[in-house]
């Protein structure tokens, strides 16, 4: 075949390929079966690799997936992604509605009530009729590129149909079906994963898989809800004019739009919309938790114009949660990386809130002594926007005459030990950290997370592979390993570690030894030791040996360091075991001690407060500033802070009280100055 004739078929073979995709997603109807629309796919893919010069950054092939992303880009929103101000009151919607009309004064205009996707917000550009970029929110104004994996998503249409604005941003929601989401848990249970926790979290971390190909594989859907037009776009006599007329618009365009948006004039049809979705959410393919009501006419948004967090002229009535009653099978128990053990209720399964519940957590000691738990219980279940399921009590006219109360255990489920419980803390834990298998792994997991160690290519499974073989019981071990040691390790598993997995494997571990003292110390896993308990003991001691030496009562002495701590710190080195993994860790190179990255010392002596969003840096990177031109990046603001550095949308408390202590404000650009002089 020749690159002409390759041109024309490929052309062919996109155009039909695009047509079937939009009758399937948009119109649920099939015009060809799967054979044959792999075979038309097939032949595309075939195509585009013997002429790669034919394929186009919007051909159906993207959909597959491909594209590979260790760490996804930070983009500036060019219109700040403004969250909604929330209700669970009508009330609250009716002074929505009588302040609306007082600020119009007399203008005629009307509103649109629309459904609130549970899922996740993101905004896609257009331009020329062609996506070329998809952001998440982030925090509204910064989000991550997702683009590559965006793509995958069978209802974000990568070229326009129709007419179409040469330049414009489409904000939607990616939502989880709740078919694919109970097909996808029930094929990781089937491989031994864990399941989901929920279909808004499962769609928000299918976005963020680094495979755009494992993304492709989720079945995700993108309902748009929102045009952005760029200031100067004629829109006056268009059905771009109203906020209705842009969503007719964007499903002639390809979009997926939710047919049940509505045009209401009055109070009265708003309560009709919210009263009859309330019933009726539980019936849709997708995850609902409220309505969204906006100004229609979109001349007029401007002027009713936006508080510091919201728009003035759109709100969103959140449902209360929804509470079902299932009984009570059983209570089980599950040791945690420090040894706490949480009671779990197993519930006869219940739909709730979009998901299949079979789980609950009991919370502790305390919470099932304050249930009164007895066998045969039927307990009341709630998820509203929670990201679990909670117990808030058992329905007593269900409960079985002479039940019998359900004891907290006293020993560990795992390894037989008795539990402890500390004075004061609600949680009993197995003091067992050693020969407690789930405290064990759950050390090692820990001790290769990314704000530890960052052995990424360290993930639950091979760890639990290594564990099994023998070749890691604690986190020392990880330093011994040899790569005639993991080839071909777990080979009938899905975490199976083959030639190059090994290589990478050993290349992080090497990596892991450049991670500063600090952070190798939060990796030890110390109880009540976090990341910033981490960093003041690597600061004030300097390095392990000091650290080590420590009394209790001097341990008691570093900055937000407390009793309790400081005695956890001193008897985790008490023990023979521990100091003897650490010089194992200090033999095998890794950064025992603090080392100095002082880029000045011009802000010597000062304590700033960080407050905000900034241009020129993240949160972290100007907590970080601060501590190279040596100063101090405080969280709150006392007497002793030397200054306040506000960003954009910086809480009002803060500001109050840096006003009410006489703490100097700085701007991000006086700072930047601050540090330049």
């Amino acid at each position: 075949m020749t690159i002409e004739e390759a041109h024309v078929r490929v052309a062919e073979l996109t155009e039909l390929i695009d047509r079937y995709n939009y009758e399937y997603y948009m119109n649920d109807r099939s015009l060809v079966s799967d054979y044959e629309f792999d075979a038309l796919l097939r032949e595309l893919v075939e195509l585009e690799g013997t002429f790669p010069q034919l394929a186009s950054p919007t051909s159906p092939t993207r959909r597959v997936g491909g594209e590979v992303n260790k760490s996804f880009q930070q983009v500036r929103h060019r219109f700040p992604m403004l969250s909604l101000g929330n209700t669970y009151s009508i009330a609250e919607i009716e002074d929505f509605e009588a302040r609306t009309r007082k600020l119009l004064d007399g203008t005629p205009f009307s509103y649109t009530c629309e459904l609130k996707y549970d899922g996740v917000a993101v905004g896609l550009t257009y331009r020329h009729g062609e996506l070329v970029q998809a952001v998440t929110r982030g925090n509204g104004t910064v989000g991550d590129d997702i683009t590559a994996n965006v793509r995958t998503i069978r209802t974000v249409p990568l070229r326009l149909r129709g007419e179409w604005p040469d330049d414009f941003e489409m904000r939607g929601e990616v939502v989880y079906p709740f078919d694919a989401f109970e097909a996808m848990n029930s094929q990781r249970v089937a491989e031994g994963d864990e399941p989901f926790a929920n279909p808004r979290n499962a769609a928000s971390g299918s976005l963020k898989l680094q495979d755009s190909r494992e993304c492709a594989k989720r079945r995700l859907l993108f309902c748009a809800y929102f045009m952005m037009l760029p200031d100067g776009t004629p829109t006056d006599g268009t059905p771009l004019a109203t906020h209705y007329g842009r969503l007719q618009a964007a499903e002639k365009m390809g979009f997926k739009v939710q047919p049940y948006v509505k045009e209401c004039r009055t109070i009265d049809d708003i309560r009709f919309f919210i009263d009859f979705w309330d019933k009726e959410r539980w019936n849709l393919p997708y995850g609902i938790d409220g309505v969204v009501i906006k100004v229609n006419q979109t001349a007029l948004w401007d002027r009713l114009g936006t508080t510091a967090k919201s728009p003035r002229w759109a709100i969103a009535y959140k449902f209360k949660a929804e509470q079902v009653s299932t009984k009570l099978e059983g209570v089980s128990y599950q040791v945690g990386r420090t040894g706490i053990v949480t009671p779990v209720a197993n519930l006869q399964a219940v739909w709730l809130g979009g998901t299949t519940v079979r789980r609950a957590t009991l919370n502790n000691a305390d919470f099932m002594a304050r249930l009164d738990l007895r066998e045969g219980d039927s307990l009341l279940v709630e998820k509203g926007g929670e990201i679990i399921p909670k117990i808030v009590g058992v329905d007593l006219a269900q409960r079985l005459p002479g039940a019998k109360p359900i004891v907290y255990t006293t020993v560990c489920p795992e390894c037989g030990t008795p539990l402890v419980r500390a004075e004061g803390e609600a949680g009993y834990y197995c003091p067992n950290q050693d020969g407690c298998l789930p405290q064990r792994l759950g050390l090692l997991e820990h001790f290769v997370s990314r704000k530890a160690m960052d052995i990424d290519t360290l993930g639950t499974e091979r760890l639990r592979l290594l564990y099994d073989a023998g070749l890691v019981r604690d986190v020392a071990d990880l330093y011994d390993l040899q790569r005639h040691q993991l080839v071909g390790l777990g080979a009938d598993t899905a975490a199976s570690i083959q030639e190059k997995g090994a290589d990478n494997i050993l290349r992080a571990i090497e990596a892991s030894k450049q991670v500063p003292f600090e952070r190798v110390l939060f990796a030890l896993g110390i109880r009540y030791v976090g990341e910033v308990g981490a960093k003041k003991l690597a600061r004030y001691f300097g390095n392990i040996d000091s650290l080590m030496a420590a009394g209790s009562m001097e341990l008691a002495m570093v900055e937000d360091v407390g009793d309790v701590t400081a005695m956890a710190v001193y008897d985790y080195f008490a023990s023979p075991a521990h100091r003897a993994v650490v010089d194992r860790l200090r033999a095998a190179g890794l950064q025992m001690q603090v080392v100095e990255h002082r880029v000045s010392n011009r802000l010597e002596g000062m304590t700033i407060v960080v407050s905000g969003v900034f241009e020129h840096f993240s949160r972290d990177e100007i907590k970080a500033s601060i501590e190279q031109h040596g100063g101090k990046a405080a969280g709150s603001i006392s007497g002793k802070t030397t200054y306040l550095l506000a960003g954009a949308k910086m809480g009002p408390e803060k500001l109050r009280k840096a006003e009410k202590l006489g703490v100097p404000i700085l701007s991000e650009e006086e700072y930047i100055r601050l540090i330049e002089n």
